[in-house]
């Protein structure tokens, strides 16, 4: 197959590149920005006529979308930009899917969830109930996606670091070893996830379509979520951000989060329960903890 992919200079774009290593289809990699050391097409996928004239002249079978505006307290003023980025670029890329009959596979969020209490993993069917705009636009894009009648597969994710770009694990790397105390939410409960190992589960799926007939549509395509296993809060993740790397001098303290005045409400309970994944592409997805020891270790090694 000829797969292109959106937004391959972000976390999970890299992460994409490496495991397109190991697999026998040929590659497109775009952006809207350079990044050194790495090829990249320049496609602007706002531009619904850019999107139709690439995927035509490469010959593409499947889009994998990385790109997104995630900077979430940011949208609540850029409500108009994020929309475009989150809701009608998306829709762009369906309908170029559709006309080839390609698929596409979209990479939403938790925050399409966090309007009403939960307690329990969040589930495929469960109604969206987004806080701010971020997860409107997304939630937006995945109706988009269905309402143009393209195979495609949405893959919600939560907490995603990597080695690449800003992210909250090189963050509380640099905070935990520069302040003598820190102040870490409590209250807001998710999963981290290795972009890497979403950038293999993509892969996996990849590989399942490739192998399948699809001249009638792709039987598995739908709705997922996918983030690494486990639970826990923010606070926890500093803490065995800091434990990892060796730190014991910075005093990590829980708080709530009105004590960080946010312009936008984030979800309190986000974790995504995986069983449909699991069962339908067979995936063993890593204890979160697991796969930060090895991002870590890829860090120190850079």
């Amino acid at each position: 197959m000829k797969i292109l992919v959106t937004g391959a200079n972000g976390q999970l774009g890299r992460e994409m590149r490496i495991v397109s290593r190991d697999t026998d289809h040929e590659f497109v990699f775009t952006d809207v920005v350079e990044a050194e050391g790495v090829q990249t097409t320049r496609l602007d996928i706002t531009d619904l006529e850019a999107v139709r004239r690439i995927v035509r002249e490469e010959r593409i079978d499947c889009i994998v979308n990385c790109a997104a505006y995630t900077n979430v307290d940011k949208a609540e003023s850029d409500e108009a930009f994020c929309r475009v980025l989150n809701a009608e670029a998306p829709r762009n890329l369906a309908q170029a899917m559709k006309e080839v009959n390609g698929l596409l596979i979209h990479i939403s969020t938790d925050y399409v969830f966090g309007g009403d209490p939960y307690n329990t993993p969040c589930r495929e069917d469960q109604k969206g109930t987004p806080t701010g705009v971020y997860g409107q636009t997304k939630l937006e894009g995945e109706q988009y996606i269905l309402g143009m009648g393209c195979k495609y597969v949405i893959l919600r994710t939560a907490w995603l670091y990597s080695e690449f770009g800003r992210n909250f694990v090189k963050t509380m790397l640099n905070l935990t070893s520069t302040k003598p105390q820190l102040k870490v939410v409590f209250d807001q409960a998710g999963t981290p996830t290795y972009a890497y190992d979403l950038a293999l589960a993509i892969r996996t799926i990849l590989a399942d379509y490739a192998a399948s007939d699809t001249t009638q549509g792709y039987a598995k395509g739908g709705i997922y979520h996918y983030s690494d296993e486990g639970v826990c809060s923010w606070f926890d993740f500093t803490k065995m951000i800091a434990a990892l790397d060796g730190n014991t001098t910075c005093d990590i303290q829980p708080c709530h989060s009105d004590e960080f005045p946010s312009p936008v409400k984030r979800p309190a309970y986000s974790v995504l329960d995986k069983t449909k994944i699991k069962e339908t592409f067979g995936l063993r997805i890593p204890y979160w903890v697991d796969s930060l020891k090895i991002c870590m270790d890829n860090l120190k090694n850079m």
